[in-house]
């Protein structure tokens, strides 16, 4: 039995109307983004690239700070496992003093057989001094001593890779958090010195970029009727349209060659910037005209194949009948095969 005219005439204008109209991407550009634009206003291309602006630290951004110069700040009181670099005019022959001594765990500095121990726990480095050129005296007509700082075990140590938090903020342990975020690499540095100031004497450190994590770029690949393809990349300067779109192992079976960027235009600005992109230009002739060179938060849209579009279009609006029909189908063979077997019973 065959559907009525009405209906079937209705079903086909549907599927022309999709063929002509479903498969359409919504174009947002402009006319006026055709016209050539001043020569400063011109975007970047692969042969005429641009520094990115100067780089601010972001989370999660991941930077290298050493110090150069780690001096706790005075007075500082001498602890167990210190070292001292300890030196003294006209001691025993056999027995010079001029070397580095370390604090015991009991807080005494073993000086030697023929000297023996002093206790400097808990004394700077003054106290320490003159503690260990009374107990020289008792033995040495002039000892002339000085002591200095070699090495203070209690100060944590502070180079290392460092993860700047959601907050902003680096986490320096016993030194406590200083806030980077929104700082480029001068300021990060002289931040953390300033705050060094509180726990250490003139600190040095040199800071570093690791991981450029916090700026990126995307690329938007429309997926014919299936969903959407969002991949996110990092962005080191460098890049253009063609290094894009090979970080995706190339266009998809679902996609056109119809490619424009969409840069992020300041809020409330009431416009968009689309750059449109000729990609066998690109890719057959190597022209560099619109390989653009991708800047952070740009968008590369790669639209969807139209014709690939429509048959996925079409098999979503047919597929419900198609099941219906084939359930159908079932029924009646089942009711069908039903029916001879009673037939043959009844014969026999």
């Amino acid at each position: 039995m065959r559907p009525p005219k009405s209906k079937f005439f209705q079903w086909t204008l549907l599927v022309v109307l999709a063929m002509m109209f479903g498969c359409q991407a919504i174009d947002f550009r402009d006319p006026q983004t055709l016209v050539p634009v001043p020569p400063e206003l011109e975007p970047p291309r692969e042969m005429s690239m641009q520094s990115l602006p100067i780089y601010r630290l972001e989370p999660p951004d991941v930077i290298q700070i050493e110090v150069l110069k780690l001096v706790p700040l005075p007075p500082y009181r001498l602890e167990a496992y210190d070292v001292l670099q300890v030196n003294a005019l006209d001691p025993l022959i056999d027995q010079p003093i001029n070397g580095y001594y370390m604090v015991e765990a009991e807080g005494t500095v073993d000086l030697g057989a023929s000297y023996g121990t002093v206790r400097v726990v808990g004394m700077t480095v003054d106290e320490a001094k003159n503690a260990i050129s009374r107990k020289l005296y008792e033995m040495l007509a002039n000892p002339a001593v000085s002591v200095q700082l070699g090495r203070a075990s209690g100060l944590q140590p502070i180079t290392g890779q460092y993860l700047i938090a959601p907050d902003g903020t680096v986490n320096l342990r016993k030194y406590g958090q200083v806030h980077l975020a929104g700082k480029t690499l001068v300021e990060a540095k002289m931040a953390v010195e300033n705050h060094l100031k509180t726990f250490l004497d003139s600190p040095e450190v040199s800071l570093d970029i690791l991981a450029y994590n916090s700026k990126t770029y995307y690329v938007i690949t429309q997926g014919a009727g299936q969903g959407d393809s969002v991949v996110r990349l990092p962005i080191t300067g460098n890049e253009t349209v063609l290094d894009a779109v090979s970080q995706i192992n190339g266009l998809s079976q679902v996609s056109s060659k119809k490619i424009w960027i969409a840069r992020p235009a300041p809020a409330n600005s009431g416009c968009e910037q689309i750059l449109p992109i000729e990609w066998n230009a690109i890719a057959m002739g190597a022209q560099t005209a619109t390989n653009y060179q991708i800047l952070p938060g740009d968008r590369l849209f790669i639209a969807e194949d139209c014709a690939i579009a429509t048959t996925s279009f079409v098999g979503k609006l047919i597929g419900p009948l198609q099941g219906a029909l084939g359930f159908t189908s079932l029924i009646a063979s089942t009711t069908r095969s039903t029916q001879l077997i009673g037939y043959r019973r009844t014969t026999y």
